[in-house]
């Protein structure tokens, strides 16, 4: 089959770079020069919790907060700002305090929520940030931002971008695999759609591979009766011989990238059920992350699968995590949302540190916006959307641990110092594996595209170890 590529072909496999044995070198092609720098994380696990976590009740502590419970948000604070259509009616805006005392923890006594009693637990691994920001204010239009790094669809996801940039580390497992979980704080949360880790105009070999509960991970993994393996074999060689030569013709990249999706799910027939048969694991890891490991499909499970992916290096997990969207029945729903995750968030942090992985594994926690410190509806009704800051936190992977960056107002409504925009973030996210986000590029519409988008965006050096 080699004997039909062109010239042109070989000298572009020449000076690929990050291939692995075993595949074609097309499946695994790397832009020039990536890793543009040492990488201090070699993954990243990104715990995206969609329908925005409200920071006014778990992370951003205002205690001033407590005796302006159902007083009015005075006007200087909340100004001129755009307000959802949910909210904007209001005659009033009141203050709602936070649901639950917030405590000291850890060496570094930072303040967390007594909602979050595990996370609290491990606060002295994280790095809180306090004035993310966004400009986005309805949830699809956020979540597009902080995925793609644009409101705009049809552009490549975080994960995406890292595929396309690092390869692959595992010749048997995609380089970027998702995972679905709901909650019990909204049922149902707000859509996950399949395009939130699609390639968009990169190479399709890039996108997100999502795998699902049950007896079938993937979608049409699975041989049809009276196909073993051998015959298998024999088909998939014969079908990437006839895409070799149409790719010569044609020079067709989704071509090549479709005979690199052939083999890799061949290999991964055989790598998805070792990857999700969670039998071999000991009592005492379920007992970490929480009863609702044992339960296929849960966000304690989806933990659980993201740990084996890590320690087989899967470059990018992806978990997406609905629920946070608290308009109404504040208490209740955030209570129970956070029961679903808190353990299982702080158990991936250990799990990971136990085994030496942390210090190459870089963690992300957060959602596509905040929530206002005003109450929508009577108090503690709800809270509105809110993008103007919100937190997140980062460990391991070279961040620096224990610290908070970021101040919002006494209102957790406005920036007063530290602000990150979300691309900001992405650009950090980058950096840590190594990568420039302003030289990580893909020629499209007469744009060098990029993850961070067209404006000006720095990563964040303080949070760097």
């Amino acid at each position: 089959m080699t004997d039909r590529l062109t010239r042109r072909d070989w000298l572009k496999m020449a000076g690929a770079a990050g291939v692995v044995a075993g595949l074609p070198p097309w499946a695994t092609r790397n832009p020039p020069s990536v890793p543009h720098f040492a990488p201090r994380a070699r993954r990243v696990v990104y715990l995206f919790q969609s329908g925005g976590p409200s920071q006014v009740d778990l992370f951003d502590y205002k205690p001033g907060l407590a005796r302006l419970h159902g007083k009015d948000l005075p006007p200087s604070v909340k100004g001129t700002q755009r307000v959802t259509g949910m909210t904007a009616g209001q005659s009033r805006f009141l203050v709602n305090a936070p649901i639950r005392p917030f405590r000291r923890h850890g060496e570094s006594g930072r303040w967390v929520s007594d909602l979050l009693p595990h996370t609290a637990g491990i606060v002295d691994e994280l790095c809180v940030l306090k004035a993310v920001h966004t400009e986005a204010i309805n949830h699809d239009p956020g979540i597009t931002l902080i995925n793609t790094g644009t409101q705009q669809v049809g552009k490549p996801s975080l994960g995406a971008w890292l595929s396309y940039g690092l390869g692959t580390a595992n010749r048997d497992l995609p380089a970027y695999v998702v995972l679905i979980s709901q909650g019990t704080g909204k049922k149902p949360g707000q859509p996950i759609f399949a395009r939130l880790w699609g390639s968009g105009f990169l190479p399709s070999e890039h996108q997100g591979v999502r795998l699902r509960p049950g007896r079938n991970p993937v979608a049409y993994l699975s041989d049809p009766p009276g196909i073993d393996r051998a015959t298998r074999r024999d088909m998939l060689d014969d079908l990437a011989e006839l895409n070799a030569r149409r790719a010569t013709v044609t020079g067709d990249a989704e071509t090549r990238a479709r005979i690199a999706q052939y083999e890799l799910a061949y290999r991964m027939q055989r790598s998805i059920p070792d990857l999700t048969d969670l039998s071999n694991e000991p009592d005492h890891v379920f007992d970490l992350y929480g009863p609702d490991a044992r339960k296929p499909g849960t966000y304690a499970a989806n933990c659980l699968l993201a740990r084996r992916m890590l320690e087989r290096d899967v470059r990018c997990v992806q978990l997406f995590h609905r629920g946070w969207d608290q308009h109404k029945l504040l208490r209740r729903n955030l209570t129970n949302q956070c029961r679903d995750t808190d353990q299982a968030s702080a158990a991936l942090v250990i799990d990971l540190k136990r085994r030496g992985l942390l210090d190459d594994t870089l963690v992300v926690w957060g959602g596509e916006f905040g929530r206002t410190v005003y109450s929508q509806g009577g108090l503690d009704a709800g809270r509105d959307h809110h993008g103007r800051c919100f937190s997140m936190w980062l460990c391991g992977g070279g961040i620096k641990p224990g610290i908070d960056h970021g101040e919002t107002d006494d209102f957790s409504y406005n920036v007063v110092s530290g602000g990150m925009h979300v691309n900001d973030l992405n650009a950090t996210i980058l950096h840590c594996l190594g990568i420039d986000h302003d030289r990580l590029t893909f020629a499209f519409q007469g744009l060098d595209q990029r993850l961070t988008s067209v404006e000006p965006r720095a990563p964040v050096h303080s949070l760097l170890a």
